[in-house]
This record gives structure tokens, C-alpha cells and sequence, in this order.
């Protein structure tokens, strides 16, 4: 383990390859300590995007402002704050002005003022609002930058070019969190905003859960203590980087996020930090070595982007043997996080299935992925998946169930991206 002020990195793998072996896994624990402290003094903008489109009536809109007025509660003085409603368009709510405002009792006071008084009336363009939050934060480009995204319907109201143009723009602006409340809105819209933006998607299916949650984001977000942090990945002359992907505390492939950074370096983007753990799931082809050799076969730094300052580093490494027991035993914890990854792939297809009236095919998915649940120790997404299948475990045979309320049916999906980390700590 190499250990730098604020940040650890831990390696596990087996670097045990047999002859000719070719392909190297590891899983980085990367662990922000003692972050927290630090958050007072560290610059922070919020934004709140509220859906304000004519399905959110009907008391929707009356628990959104509950939860938009917690969030504002729990900013500390001076953060840099707005609130914006979404429709066809976006629009400031407070300030009227198209900027932040720091939070102190009056403006907190000011903004709930405001926040009470939205209606529900309009379309939905989420592409919009989220293009109008990152010219509000780009003012502040060192502030962490945090935004909620809460609606209850689908995108209907922009064109699918629009929305990723916008999302293009967005990228690497802000981290966002999207919250789906009821069930009528889109877990793939949620998802890959979320995704583009670092952040996280849930389902609230009670609008009276509005509120904690949104207490809770906020919280999250004023924790925060490092805004920018990037997975630094060096690989050797010959070698290649398969992929980079997180697997806890949520599953989100960076392969493709890679920004160049120096001969044969590339840096991955994790957003902000504040005390709490992570790990991610490297795997890199390298070139056949000599039985008895040991190589780096990838040197992994967390690193401020911007700056190049590094708070850790460790290494990925193989060693050719002729030793069967050696280069054959799978690391416990690669093995448990591809497993999750499967257990998310297999749920994902098994919806798309049952969606598309595949019934045999959505059946051997979703009963595959129960049973790979109950191995994990995957306790909630077994739960859910029961909300949709009759599982029996004696014979690990599954059956469709004829009526699945909807919301079931989303849950599942928003959720599938979760992982459990392993009951026991093993040893790399």
C-alpha cells in the first residue's frame, strides 16, 4: 500500500500468470481519509434543478418543494447556490438573475420563499436545464461543483441530438445527481445523464421520500472536500489498457473517458472526494514474459488532473510461473466484482426482454441473475428481483411474474448498477 496525505490506494490481484498468459486484473481501493475536515474551507457551488412540467401536479410538486427548500437548509454559508425549475425551458427560480448567490439565513430564507411558490406547468427538456446549470457554475471553475436533478417524466420535449449536444457541453463541468420520482419517467435518460456526469440515479417511488433524500444529496455534497480527481494509469511500451471501470460503490465503465497524460498515460475522471471509499476494476494486456519474469504491467496514481499533484500510487503487476496453483487462483475480490458486473448485464437484458415480449429469454436473465444475487450476498437486489420473478432456490428455476407493478419494474433497473462489497476482507 503507498499512502500520501488525504488519499490511499490499495491493490488486490493475483499477479500470478501462467506461461504465455497475457491478461493482468487488478481492483484499486482507493480511500479518501480525514477529507471531510477539510470541506469548510473548500469552495463550493449547488445547483437544484426542479421538473416543474405539468405531470409533476396532482402533490408531486408539493413534496419537490419540500425537498428543494431540505437542500437549501443544509448549504452552509457561503456556498454558491441557485435554483432552477425545468419545463420545455429552463428558468431561474432564485435568483431571478442568471447566477449563484451565497447562502447565508437571508438568501436561504429568499430561496425557499421562492421555491414554494413553483407550479406545476409545462414540458420536459432535461438536455436545457442542465446546459443552464453549467453556465451558472462557470464562474467557479475550482469550486466542486454539485448539481440536483429531480423529474417524473420522460425527455418528450428535445430532440435526442439536442440532448446529447447538451450533454456534451456539460461533461466534465459538474457532477450531477438525478432522482426519478413515481413511474413514468426513463431510468436510461437518468442513467446517462448520471453517467456523463459522475453521479448517481435513484428512483423515489413515495413523493413524501422527497425530502430526506434531498437532505441528504445535499449533505453528501457539502462533505466534499476535492473537486477534481482523475485515475492516473501508466501502462509499458507494448502493453493495453482494456478497459478502467468503478465497481463500488456503483458499476460505471471510464474506458472510454480517457484524457491523454504524458507517454503512455492516460487519466480516467472520478469527480469529487470527500471521506469515503471506492474501487475500481483495471485489466491491461501485456506482452508474454519468461517463466520467473515480474514486470509492472500498469503504475496507477490518483492525481489532480489540472496540476499533476499525485495523493497516491500503487502498482499492477505480473509474474510468469509454471506454478498451476499460483497462476490459476482467481483474486476473491476481481472475482466478486466481475460477477457483479454480470449480475447488472444479465438484469438490464432481462427488463429489455420482458419489454420486447421475449418471455423465455427475460426468464433464464433475471433467474441467472437471482441466483447470482444470493451468491453475492446482493440482499437488495434479490429483494427486488423477487418483485418480478418466483425464484425457487432448491432448484434455482425462475418464473415470470403475470403482474408487476411498474415501479417494481424500475427499481430494479435504477438499482442494478449497486454492488455489495465482499462480506470478508479478503487477502490480495
Amino acid at each position: 500500500m503507498t499512502e500520501q496525505p488525504g488519499f490511499t490506494i490499495r491493490v488486490d490481484q493475483n499477479k500470478y500468470l501462467p506461461a504465455g498468459g497475457k491478461e493482468v486484473h487488478a481492483v484499486l481501493t482507493v480511500e479518501s481519509t480525514g477529507a471531510a475536515q477539510a470541506a469548510p474551507a473548500a469552495q463550493a457551488a449547488e445547483v437544484v434543478i426542479v421538473d416543474t412540467s405539468g405531470s409533476m401536479a396532482y402533490g408531486k410538486i408539493a413534496e419537490a418543494r419540500k425537498a428543494a427548500q431540505a437542500a437549501v437548509d443544509t448549504l452552509r454559508d457561503g456556498v454558491f447556490f441557485a435554483i432552477v425549475a425545468g419545463t420545455a425551458h429552463a428558468h431561474m427560480i432564485f435568483p431571478p438573475e442568471q447566477r449563484l448567490i451565497q447562502a447565508d439565513p437571508h438568501t436561504r430564507q429568499a430561496a425557499k420563499d421562492a421555491i414554494g411558490r413553483l407550479q406545476a406547468d409545462g414540458g420536459t427538456a432535461m438536455g436545457r436545464w442542465l446546459r443552464l446549470a453549467a453556465d451558472l457554475f462557470q464562474p467557479f471553475p475550482h469550486a466542486i461543483k454539485h448539481a440536483i436533478l429531480l423529474t417524473d417524466g420522460k425527455n418528450e420535449h428535445q430532440k435526442s441530438w439536442e440532448f446529447d449536444a447538451d450533454l456534451a457541453y456539460c461533461t466534465g463541468k459538474f457532477v450531477c445527481d438525478c432522482r426519478g420520482v413515481g413511474d413514468a419517467w426513463v431510468v436510461a435518460e437518468l442513467r446517462k445523464i448520471s453517467s456523463t456526469l459522475l453521479g448517481t440515479v435513484m428512483d423515489i417511488p413515495d413523493p413524501k421520500d422527497l425530502e430526506a433524500d434531498f437532505r441528504a444529496m445535499a449533505q453528501t455534497a457539502m462533505g466534499k472536500a476535492v473537486a477534481d480527481v482523475a485515475l492516473r494509469v501508466w501502462t509499458p511500451q507494448n502493453a493495453r489498457l482494456k478497459f478502467v471501470k468503478q465497481v463500488s460503490p456503483t458499476l460505471e465503465d471510464l474506458t472510454a473517458r480517457r484524457t491523454e497524460a504524458g507517454p503512455q498515460a492516460g487519466d480516467y475522471p472520478t469527480g469529487s472526494w470527500g471521506a469515503e471509499s471506492r474501487e475500481y476494476h483495471v485489466c491491461v494486456e501485456v506482452q508474454p514474459g519468461v517463466v520467473g519474469q515480474e514486470m509492472r504491467a500498469a503504475w496507477v496514481k490518483v492525481v489532480a488532473p489540472e496540476t499533476g499533484f499525485q495523493y497516491a500510487a500503487g502498482n499492477v503487476l505480473a509474474l510468469w510461473s509454471d506454478d498451476l496453483a499460483q497462476s490459476t487462483r482467481i483474486n476473491q475480490r476481481v472475482a466478486h466484482y466481475t460477477g457483479q458486473a454480470e449480475l447488472a448485464e444479465l438484469i438490464q437484458d432481462g427488463l429489455q426482454a420482458r419489454k420486447e415480449g421475449d418471455l423465455e429469454l427475460a426468464t433464464a436473465r433475471l433467474g441467472r441473475a437471482r441466483g447470482l444475487a444470493e451468491k453475492a450476498g446482493n440482499e437488495e437486489t434479490a429483494r427486488l428481483l423477487d418483485n418480478v420473478i418466483d425464484f425457487d432456490p432448491d432448484t434455482g428455476t425462475a418464473r415470470l411474474k403475470r403482474n408487476v407493478e411498474k415501479a417494481a419494474e424500475i427499481a430494479l433497473d435504477a438499482r442494478s448498477v449497486r454492488t455489495t462489497r465482499l462480506r470478508k476482507d479478503p487477502e490480495s
